[in-house]
């Protein structure tokens, strides 16, 4: 298994180039750190710590900056452990977003948003009773029980707090993977508000990967580039009128000379008669 921490930054959607719109997450993902290296022999089983995001060290413990300098690193604020990892790792490594692939199937771990205290329907989906005003029950959780307890039995669906629990997304696919802006595209939708610390890991239950999506890419037209061009043109232009111009002139310069000439031979032929 491998995976990598991220935080979310939100929605959006990308294009195919068979025509298909694909929605995706968007995840950014810094080079991750680790920060222990667990083994059986040690602590019973095989797994890596993983670290991101720095924290300032007025803000640290001296028992975490302590434990960051082991790995030749700064203290930070997110701290993973992932169990039965695939490669070999050595304590100061760096773990980026290239570790996936695009095709490829992930879980997406983190902490759904809090929604504060909810009733029934909201909370459990229940459904609501008749609306009508001769009606007297429309939102409420209904029975809590048969009369023989004397009590609510543990597990009743009852209104409460709302949220802020781990939730994983299985079977995820890789959209893209882009290193030199240290971001991951994942289909779909993921738990969590922005900015909110997220866990890619390779699918539990799917395995292998898909056929990689091809996604339209966009470049941007620069303006200078076409002002360039057409100040170019416009000298090129100007260069072409002056060559054209210079011979005329000389043609009318000749044809000058060739009538003064013309005058002074008929001059000539007159006096001699």
């Amino acid at each position: 298994m491998k995976g990598i921490l991220g935080r979310k930054v939100g929605m959006t959607q990308v294009f195919t180039k068979d025509g298909k719109l694909v929605p995706v997450t968007v995840v950014s993902v810094e080079p991750n750190v680790v920060t222990q290296i667990k083994t059986v022999e040690n602590d019973g089983y095989n797994a890596i710590q993983l670290a991101t995001v720095d924290k300032k060290a007025k803000n640290a413990s001296k028992a975490s900056i302590g434990h960051a300098k082991k790995a030749n690193t700064t203290p930070k604020r997110y701290l993973k452990e992932i169990r039965d990892y695939e490669g070999t790792y050595n304590l100061g490594d760096t773990i980026s977003a290239d570790v996936f692939t695009v095709g490829e199937y992930v879980d997406v771990t983190g902490t759904s948003k809090g929604q504060g205290t909810e009733g029934v329907i909201k909370r459990w989906n229940q459904s609501r009773g008749p609306m009508a005003h001769g009606s007297r029950y429309h939102r409420r959780p209904g029975s809590l029980g048969t009369m023989l307890p004397m009590h609510v039995l543990k597990g009743k669906k009852l209104p409460g707090h709302m949220g802020v629990e781990t939730t994983t997304i299985q079977n995820l696919e890789i959209i893209e993977v882009n290193v030199a802006e240290n971001y991951i595209l994942v289909s779909g939708n993921i738990p969590g508000a922005k900015q909110s610390l997220v866990l890619i890991k390779s699918a539990a239950k799917k395995k292998g990967a898909n056929t990689p999506k091809e996604v339209l890419t966009y470049s941007d037209e620069t303006v200078v580039d076409e002002v360039v061009e057409s100040a170019e043109t416009v000298e090129a232009t100007e260069e072409t009128v002056e060559e054209t111009e210079t011979p005329v002139e000389e043609t009318t310069e000749e044809v000058a000379e060739e009538a003064t000439d013309a005058e002074a031979t008929e001059e000539n032929q007159g006096e001699s008669k």
